[in-house]
Formats: structure tokens, C-alpha cells, sequence
């Protein structure tokens, strides 16, 4: 072999490796580049620290390394909505490669924002009715994720009421006083569930000012309700402390919508597990970053649900849970 044919040889071997590692879909990790997503949350860093640390844990399982391969730009509405524009055109500013969003009012300020930048839902119950997609097996547009399924849970919330209380005639439904796409939904539920209960029910809205979850429940009292519940979102969510300590103070039987309400001795939550939706959420922001299209990812329902009782919380209350819903619960706290 001649000098000259050695090096067209060495010359069609790198052609070769290179044409090779190109018939492979490139991204953030193949190429070194450190992606960028921004994480859009009506709700604050410290009340969605458990949530974080499940998608990182996955994320990190798929491969990607905080600082190194991935970084998030986290901007926090810190319970007010009217935060959110600016925090969305923030991150599209920093023209970040994706938008994961945490509620229905971000992924709408989120999709108002941009057509073009993938967004992955969590935290939204009805996506297609919020307008967010156009279904649930081909999203079309810029927008993918993950539903709660939220509105659809309310009505099961009043079912296991009923059945553990079989006279109750009267239900109250704590609310937040705006009245949010998110609202709307679930009320329509509850309204629809309670009809075939035959339950009537009390909406009472709570405002955001000092006392005003306290006067909620003096009203549900007045009201002569048997039990109570309130809609889910990040407000009730933040406020469950003190919702549970007002069912308490007023020997109310209460369903929640997180199993956190149950770890300040709530009585008992039926829902899904967020842990498990923001795991499900980091899939999505793999599969995008290395070059799906988020129009041809089909909207994920989630498929476990949480059924937690507290009897110490049943026996403070004066209330026997019936045998029947205890063989029903995925875990009772004695």
C-alpha cells in the first residue's frame, strides 16, 4: 500500500465514523450542550420542594445531571396569579428549550406566551376543557404533559363521604374566592356527583385576608353541614395546616385532596400521587430535549390513586368509619 493510499484509507475511516454518528438524533447530552428548561409554578419553592426532588430523581435517572447536562430557571407566582405573565415572558426572554408548568393558570399565561417553545403540563386537571390542547391522544400545538385528572376525582371525594356517612344530606365546599377555569370544572363536577347523591351543596368561599378560612367553617356550621371539602389547588394546599385544624376545632368530617393533608392528621384524602405525576413530567422533558415534538406526545392520565384514613383523627371526631370503606383504603393510619 502506498503512502498516498494509507491516508485515503484513514480519510474514508473518519467518513465513516462521522457519517455514522450522524444518522443518530443529536442532543443536549450527545453534543455537550447544557440544556435549559424553566419551571413555571403558581405555588411557592418551599411547598414544591417534594415535588422537585421526584423529577429530579428521575430526570437524573434518564441520564441527565444537574449544573451539567441540564439546568432549570424555577420562577415561583408565590400565590399570585398576576406574577405569572411577567415570570413567563421572563423565560421565554432567556429563550430556555422547554417550559414545564405546575397549574392551570401557568400553562394558560405559559401558551399565551409562545407557540414555538415545548411546554409540559403537571398539576392541570383538564387540559382539553382549559383549552390547553385539542385532545388528549394528539395535543397538537406546543403543549404535552401530564393531567391530575382533578375534576373527575371530585365527585369520587363525595361518593366516599356518603358512604361513610350514610345519612349525610349536606355537603360544604370550601373555594377560594376567584374564579379560575380550574374552579369552574371541578364545581361543575361537584355539582353533577352531589345531584346523583342526592346531596345538597354548600359553596362557601373563603378569602384571602385573616380569619377568613375560619369564617368559612363557622358558616359550613351554621349551615348545619355533615361534612366538608374543599376544591383542590395550591391555595388549599398551603393553607392545610389550618384547614385541618379548623375540621378539627369544629368536629367536622373532611376529605382532602393529597395524602399531605392526612400528615397533619386530616381525616382522610383521595387523589393522586404528586410524586408520582412529576416523575411522569420528567419523561416528557427527556423525550422533547432529545427531539420529540410535543404535538405528537399524547396527554398522560394517571392510573394509582392514594386512599388514606387517619383513625386517631376519626376517633377525636366521634366517627366510626364502616368496615367496608376501611377494606377500601391503601393505608390507614391507627
Amino acid at each position: 500500500m502506498t503512502l498516498l493510499d494509507g491516508r485515503r484509507s484513514v480519510v474514508g475511516m473518519v467518513l465513516c465514523i462521522v457519517l455514522f454518528a450522524l444518522s443518530f438524533p443529536t442532543n443536549a447530552q450527545q453534543t455537550g450542550k447544557i440544556a435549559r428548561i424553566g419551571f413555571l409554578d403558581t405555588s411557592t419553592g418551599s411547598e414544591s420542594s417534594l415535588r422537585f426532588k421526584a423529577f429530579w430523581q428521575e430526570i437524573n435517572r434518564l441520564g441527565w445531571i444537574q449544573g451539567k447536562t441540564l439546568t432549570v430557571e424555577y420562577r415561583f407566582a408565590e400565590q399570585d396569579n398576576k406574577r405569572l405573565p411577567k415570570l413567563v415572558a421572563d423565560l421565554v426572554h432567556r429563550k430556555v428549550d422547554l417550559i414545564a408548568v405546575a397549574g392551570t393558570a401557568a400553562a394558560l399565561e405559559a401558551k399565551r406566551a409562545t407557540s414555538t417553545i415545548p411546554i409540559v403540563l403537571t398539576g392541570v386537571g383538564d387540559p382539553v376543557a382549559a383549552g390547553l390542547v385539542a385532545s388528549f391522544a394528539r395535543p397538537e400545538g406546543n403543549v404535552t404533559g401530564v393531567s391530575t385528572l382533578t375534576p373527575e376525582l371530585e365527585g369520587k371525594r363525595l361518593e366516599l363521604l356518603k358512604d361513610i356517612i350514610p345519612k349525610l344530606s349536606r355537603v360544604g365546599v370550601i373555594r377560594p374566592p376567584e374564579n379560575s377555569i380550574a374552579q369552574q370544572l371541578q364545581l361543575k363536577e361537584l355539582r353533577t356527583a352531589a345531584a346523583s347523591l342526592s346531596l345538597k351543596l354548600e359553596e362557601i368561599e373563603t378569602q384571602y385576608e385573616p380569619g377568613g378560612l375560619e369564617r368559612a367553617f363557622q358558616t359550613a356550621k351554621e349551615k348545619q353541614v355533615g361534612a366538608v371539602m374543599t376544591t383542590a389547588g395550591p391555595r388549599m394546599f398551603n393553607e392545610r395546616k389550618q384547614i385541618v385544624a379548623l375540621a378539627d376545632k369544629y368536629r367536622m368530617p373532611a376529605i382532602y385532596f393529597q395524602k399531605e393533608f392526612i400528615d397533619e392528621d386530616g381525616l382522610m384524602s383521595y387523589g393522586v400521587h404528586y410524586g408520582d405525576l412529576f416523575r411522569q413530567a420528567a419523561t416528557y422533558v427527556d423525550k422533547i430535549l432529545k427531539g420529540a415534538k410535543p404535538a405528537e406526545l399524547p396527554i398522560e392520565q394517571p392510573t394509582k390513586f392514594e386512599f388514606v384514613i387517619n383513625l386517631k383523627t376519626a376517633k377525636q371526631i366521634g366517627l366510626t368509619i364502616p368496615p367496608n370503606v376501611l377494606a377500601r383504603a391503601d393505608r390507614v393510619i391507627k
